[in-house]
């Protein structure tokens, strides 16, 4: 073999590892709509049902549970949740869900009422919360996610979510979308997006430079929250504290070279 040809196949070598590496980048993102926001609330579980927000927030003394107009921000039902730390919220028939942090407490509320109607217990943490049509999906701030009966709460099953064989620790609130849980992980910008057999991670979807630093008040106020319009195929994201909710598009293209701004306006 020639140097020259031995130089050839090293260079085309190279050009198809960078197109792999390429194939593997985050999904990138452009914002459709920007929507305002209580920039008071913690949020902690995000929703988008029957033409509206609900929304879970947390920090102990200031939880609640909300419904939402999203066009205005307009809180239109309160609920207050004096003794919790509220987290992850998801809807199950007539009724909401609404996870506590290490009070190992769901709480159970009729949708239109908000009144309290049960509660369960769980082990563990409680961070992200979701639904899949058949169990409830649970997050707990480590790489495990467990699925739950709906009617029982009790665990059905687990998946340890991983990345080429690495787990992703700190996975936050959840949303299933086209078949995937999509979950935020705790102070990045990143949304990971999961197979709910396997628990690998199909992909990331980078929402770097969405919120600006100066519209961050705190440290704290991190990218948390997600919610889905199936009817619409509308996908929302917000943060903790954050004054907006971006209303936002997957790009066709999948991935992007580093170098390559993430979001689109």
């Amino acid at each position: 073999m020639t140097i020259t040809r031995l130089r050839r196949m090293l260079v085309a070598l190279f050009v198809a590892a960078a197109a792999v590496a390429a194939a593997f980048g985050d999904d990138t993102v452009r914002v459709v709509h920007t929507y305002p926001h209580d920039a008071q609330a913690f949020t902690q579980g995000l929703i988008y049902l029957g033409g509206h927000l609900y929304e879970s927030t947390g920090l102990e003394g200031r939880s609640s549970l909300r419904m939402e107009d999203l066009d205005t921000g307009r809180i239109l039902q309160f609920q207050d949740v004096p003794k919790y730390f509220g987290e992850g919220l998801t809807n199950w028939g007539s009724t909401l869900i609404q996870v506590t942090w290490q009070d190992h407490t769901a709480l159970v509320y009729d949708r239109f009422s908000f009144k309290l109607l049960r509660t369960f217990q769980y082990t563990g943490e409680g961070w992200g919360l979701t639904q899949d049509g058949k169990s409830i999906i649970l997050s707990d701030g480590t790489a495990a996610l467990r699925f739950l009966d709906p009617v029982t709460f009790k665990v059905q099953r687990g998946v340890t979510v991983r990345d080429h064989g690495k787990p992703i620790n700190q996975l936050n609130e959840l949303e299933f979308v086209h078949g995937e849980i999509y979950a935020n992980i705790w102070h990045t910008d990143r949304i990971a997006r999961i197979s709910p057999a396997t628990g690998k991670v199909l992909g990331f979807i980078n929402l770097a430079g969405l919120l600006s630093d100066a519209e961050r008040s705190t440290p704290e106020a991190v990218l948390n929250g997600i919610a889905y319009d199936s009817e619409h195929d509308r996908l929302f994201v917000t943060g903790k504290l954050w004054p907006k909710i971006f209303e936002i598009k997957l790009n066709p293209e999948a991935a992007k070279p580093a170098a390559t701004k993430h979001i689109q306006r």
